[in-house]
């Protein structure tokens, strides 16, 4: 009989988790980059329905911006909920739920006529799904899969989702002025629906699933007792957002990043993403021109957010933000003079500038609020998110009310040059959490 045999099957050691050659991490994150692509066409296609639906339906940029408003408004306000839902019925099931939803407001927009129908469809329908795919989606995936390249993989993560929403911009470009605005709206709900299958097959919600650690962690965390009477009474997800939201509230912090974040929704979503096509048409630039040099934005935002977060696992994040915020600043000051009927060398050069910047904020912000708020990171990053969401609206809905009163959209874009200064502010009084030394111990003298 072997030594094995002869211990008691009760006190023998529990295995180690086994370490695969291939993490799988790796695999749920590249299920999540497919779900950010596959709802990344949303985001691009408000901006190129403006002038059709203006054409065809006699809406006004205000009009239309306002569905785009509510769109990001639900959008931010479903980001907190959605990441508690997911604690509650897994990341799957919620990842699953909300592409179908974003699919049906898609297709059912190509029956509207009146701007309510688009409110309710591309607004309440479209937000609501695709602010479950949020920003909160990558940062609960990080923090669950991830302990080292958590940075860098949150880096990847915002990159595709935010390049994926402007790569799409010449395919849509291409079929509206082929087959109309509606040929657009079917595609991005056919693509959104083709992701569902890819998730409920291969995504997992913890690694203690697979019976792995995250990756990069070597011990496994220590169990915690099992409180019986603690999970009877446990809170509602729902409830927790609320509770988390009104204790971070209390905190300067909170507001330092909610308040930063929210001028990066305005300068990004809710003025270049919604606004950059119809002002380059105002100077006489075609539609599928203007769309590809947004495109261009999205190649560039790859590089820049990629090395953000690189970054963002070796510098201060708080300085970090302040020279990301800065130098979109000043970008958006120089744009309006850089606007004409054909693409010129400046205008490249901001393409490429401004595209390395564009979401380069996310790591170091999502990194700031796991320094300040631990473990429920995720959930306050959500209402961060929602911050950006409701700038991104401000904006979106602020300058087409600009155009339509001036009939230029230059003022929108110096005050938010303007903006960004406060931004770059914000991040630079925040400062690092203060850590509880440990106390000294004296010793004992006979």
């Amino acid at each position: 009989m072997t030594d094995q045999q002869t211990v008691p099957a009760a006190t023998r050691p529990a295995p180690a988790p086994r370490t695969p050659r291939l993490h799988y991490a790796w695999i749920v994150a590249g299920v999540c980059l497919l779900v950010l692509l596959g709802a990344a066409g949303f985001r691009s296609t408000p901006a190129l329905l403006m002038e059709p639906l203006n054409t065809e339906f006699g809406w006004s940029h205000g009009v239309i911006s306002a569905a785009v408003s509510v769109n990001m408004v639900l959008n931010g306000l479903t980001a907190p909920f959605a990441a508690a839902l997911m604690d509650r019925f897994g990341i799957r099931r919620v990842a699953a739920v909300a592409l179908t939803m974003m699919a049906v407001g898609a297709g059912a927009t190509v029956y509207m006529d009146a701007p309510w129908q688009m409110m309710l469809c591309w607004g309440v329908l479209v937000g609501i799904g695709s602010g479950s795919m949020a920003l909160a989606f990558t940062a609960t995936i990080t923090g669950r899969w991830f302990l080292a390249r958590r940075g860098l993989v949150t880096g990847v993560l915002t990159a595709a989702s935010a390049a994926g929403n402007l790569v799409f911009l010449p395919i849509l470009a291409w079929l509206i002025s082929a087959y109309g605005w509606r040929s657009a709206s079917l595609t991005v709900g056919i693509c959104s629906l083709a992701v569902v299958p890819i998730v409920l097959m291969l995504l997992r919600e913890r690694p203690a699933d697979l019976g792995l650690l995250p990756y990069g962690q070597t011990e496994p965390d220590p169990e915690q007792p099992a409180d019986p009477a603690a999970e009877a009474a446990a809170e509602p997800k729902g409830l927790r957002a609320l509770r988390l939201l009104r204790q971070a509230a209390g905190t300067r912090p909170f507001w330092l990043l909610a308040g930063s974040f929210a001028i990066c929704g305005a300068t990004t979503n809710g003025l270049v993403g919604t606004h950059f096509i119809p002002a380059a048409g105002d100077h006489g630039m075609v539609e599928t021109t203007a769309a590809s040099l947004l495109a261009l934005v999205g190649v560039f935002d790859v590089v820049g957010t990629v090395f953000s977060g690189w970054l963002t696992d070796r510098w201060d994040s708080r300085k970090l933000l302040g020279v990301y915020y800065l130098l979109r600043g000043a970008s958006l000051l120089f744009l309006p003079a850089l606007f004409a009927r054909t693409v010129h060398p400046s205008m490249v050069i901001f393409i490429v500038f401004y595209g390395l910047d564009w979401v380069a904020t996310v790591p170091p912000t999502i990194a700031l609020c796991r320094e300040w708020f631990g473990e429920d990171a995720p959930i306050v990053f959500g209402w961060v998110f929602c911050g950006h969401q409701v700038g991104a609206a401000l904006v979106a809905f602020g300058a087409g009310m600009v155009r339509d009163q001036l009939g230029s959209y230059d003022a929108a874009w110096y005050g938010a040059g303007a903006l960004c200064v406060i931004a770059a502010s914000c991040a630079l009084l925040l400062r690092a959490k203060p850590t509880v030394p440990p106390v000294a111990t004296v010793p004992l003298t006979a």
